[in-house]
């Protein structure tokens, strides 16, 4: 969690960045059950459980990327996973 909020087109160009990805950013319409806010109320958390975030968006990214990218090194490929998952267009 992380009480700043990011929307979804946010994290693809920030990612972009990181990666030095020159790929195309595609806009599809949203789902019907897309949140219309993302930024999370972390004061219930603070509160109760001591608890604060300890990495900023940035690294917490960095380290993400820098997990797909073993992924990827090692399996050839990174296989979408969960309900309605599917594999970037052009990608098969």
């Amino acid at each position: 969690g992380n009480p700043d909020e990011y929307s979804v087109g946010d994290f693809a160009l920030y990612i972009q960045k990181l990666t030095k990805s020159k790929s195309k950013i595609i806009n599809l319409e949203k789902s019907l059950d897309d949140p219309t806010q993302r930024k999370p109320n972390i004061e219930v958390a603070k509160q109760v459980l001591n608890w604060k975030p300890m990495v900023t968006v940035e690294d917490g990214l960095k380290k993400t990327i820098e997990y797909f990218a073993g992924v990827l090194k090692e399996t050839g490929e990174i296989i979408p996973t969960g309900p309605g998952a599917s594999k970037p267009r052009g990608a098969e």
